[in-house]
């Protein structure tokens, strides 16, 4: 019998599950008060994904943990490679990624709620599995795939600080209402009503004050309450003082800008003040946007449908955007029918109202506020002024 004849086949090689001809060093960078943990998926390094980690807020350390990753990679496969950063946003604001921006690191800041996550009941979750999917996205990212995340445009130090001024009127307002329902509250259970904190004779009234059934008030509540009007008028001052730094901003907003004067602009139509222009513009319009979903989108006020074969219904805005813009919007459009009568969104609104009966006009102004920041936008970006619009009368 003829000796059988051995036969060799190559191995075929298994596909893997991520490339590894991989063309820049990708991180991410799970942040922490205490630490910063960082994972990177190395050229020549196959799938393993390398974990440091990093003394929360030492930017010396992670450059130089950068630095060590690159030479790593250079060792291996001879050649040098860019290095490309993930990192969620969160407290530590945008200052990271301006410094790694500013050593000429390509860096990406992703919104968090926007990875997409398993949907079962108890999802495991640590710093070395949230590295990970964060290298991941941003390797979904750079390879192009459409809506696999949402980056976040990181805004210039001088919008960022810009903004400043509203937020801390907002967080003031919010200081004075709790001081004053304080106040209310105290006297309310002695029996005493009608009082007004906010009056500029508020110590002279406070003074003749009397409980419900006739006494003087109590010496203890009597200097509590001193020490609260005390704190409130402190806080009525510092509104004032914010309020006049936000005036002073809004006239000498600068003539170079690509939109000149943008928040000036709005202040010319009746019904918008020098608050709701500054959060108008602040907030929002002095961003770049495409076309008028991405406005929407970005205040929250875009529709959110529920399609499943014969189902379909809406389920109201996304509330996604920013909440400062949003809420002032339907602030706005509320205000905009008493202002603006004979708009042609006045018009709208009421003939929507009207349709249903007189119904759901909560619905409705919701949707008036979306299509009044879409007219605002054209407004301040092309000049486009809306339909019926009444504008404040210019001074002689």
């Amino acid at each position: 019998m003829e000796p059988a004849m051995e036969t060799t086949t190559e191995r075929p090689v298994e596909p893997t599950a991520v490339r590894t001809d991989l063309g820049a060093i990708f991180v991410s960078l799970e942040l922490s008060r205490s630490s910063w943990v960082v994972t990177a998926l190395l050229p020549g390094g196959g799938e393993k994904m390398s974990r440091h980690a990093v003394p929360g807020g030492d930017m010396v350390g992670l450059l130089a943990r950068l630095a060590q990753l690159r030479d790593k990679a250079q060792a291996r496969t001879g050649r040098t490679f860019p290095i490309i950063v993930i990192e969620e946003a969160g407290l530590d604001g945008f200052w990271i990624h301006r410094a790694l921006q500013k050593q000429g690191i390509e860096s990406h800041v992703v919104d968090p709620a926007s990875i997409a996550t398993s949907r079962r009941r108890r999802r495991a979750k640590t710093d070395r599995l949230d590295g990970e999917t964060l290298v991941r996205t941003l390797l979904a990212f750079k390879r192009g795939e459409p809506r696999v995340c949402a980056m976040v445009r990181a805004p210039s130090p001088e919008d960022e600080d810009r903004r400043r001024i509203t937020r801390e009127r907002k967080a003031l307002i919010a200081e004075r209402v709790e001081h004053v329902n304080r106040i209310k509250g105290l006297l309310l259970a002695q029996g005493v009503r009608g009082y007004e904190p906010l009056h500029r004779n508020r110590r002279a009234r406070f003074e003749d004050l009397r409980t419900g059934d006739g006494r003087d008030l109590p010496p203890h509540l009597k200097a509590q309450i001193l020490r609260e009007i005390d704190r409130l008028e402190l806080l009525l001052n510092q509104i004032k003082a914010v309020e006049a730094e936000r005036d002073t901003a809004l006239a000498a907003e600068p003539q170079d800008r690509e939109t000149p004067a943008a928040a000036k602009m709005l202040l010319d139509i009746r019904g918008i003040g020098p608050e709701v222009a500054a959060v108008l513009w602040s907030e929002g319009l002095f961003r770049h946007f495409d076309n008028r979903r991405q406005v929407a989108a970005y205040a929250g006020l875009a529709p959110t449908p529920w399609q499943s074969g014969a189902v379909s219904r809406e389920q109201g805005v996304s509330k996604a955007g920013n909440p400062r813009l949003r809420s002032t919007m339907i602030q706005l459009a509320w205000l905009w029918l008493g202002h603006q009568p004979d708009s042609a969104l006045t018009r709208w609104f009421r003939a929507r109202v009207e349709q249903n009966g007189g119904r759901q006009r909560k619905t409705a102004i919701v949707a008036l506020a979306r299509k009044l920041l879409v007219a605002l936008w054209k407004y301040v970006t092309s000049g486009v002024v809306m339909e019926g619009a009444t504008m404040k009368p210019t001074a002689a």
